[in-house]
């Protein structure tokens, strides 16, 4: 992958090594974008959310989507949306944690919050072409990113995580 390129990727999850792969650039892009400055508690949210790939890998899920693809490839956009809105989810759980013992305060949620924002796919699309397209989406509406970060926050348990119900 070129310079350039990776930045514009972002951090991923990589479920054949279990990896979660980051260039740094691709916060400070961010930021420059649109023009928002992305804290350390924004960059350790999405941290948390790539890991929430791992625990979807860990807990099965990934297989069953993969699985689910294979059956119905037209559901495969709505479907990768549920996974990254869960994913969110689950890096919400984890702030939730840290939260509680006190490592982090409610601006720093905010922060997280406006990461959130930045990278949902309405927002994004908006920047790139000011035409809002919902039928490609992957990974979700800067709402409904939010929206699931903050259940898994306020919720703290993994069952509060199901966006497939």
């Amino acid at each position: 992958m070129r310079d350039a390129e990776s930045a514009q990727v972002g951090p991923f999850y990589r479920s054949a090594d279990h990896g979660v792969y980051l260039d740094t650039r691709f916060f400070d892009a961010l930021g420059r974008r649109v023009g928002v400055a992305v804290g350390d508690f924004a960059r350790a949210y999405v941290v948390a959310h790539e890991v929430g790939h791992h625990v979807q890998n860990l807990l099965g899920i990934s297989r069953r989507i993969a699985a689910a693809a294979q059956q119905d490839p037209a559901g495969k956009n709505a479907r990768s949306v549920r996974v990254e809105l869960q994913a969110h989810c689950l890096a919400g759980i984890w702030k939730h944690t840290v939260y509680r013992r006190g490592e982090v305060t409610a601006s720093d949620f905010e922060d997280a919050l406006r990461a959130a924002a930045i990278v949902g796919d309405d927002f994004q699309q908006r920047n790139a072409t000011a035409t809002i397209t919902p039928e490609n989406w992957t990974h979700g509406s800067s709402a409904q990113r939010q929206h699931w970060l903050t259940v898994g926050f306020e919720q703290g348990k993994p069952g509060a995580c199901d966006t497939f119900a």
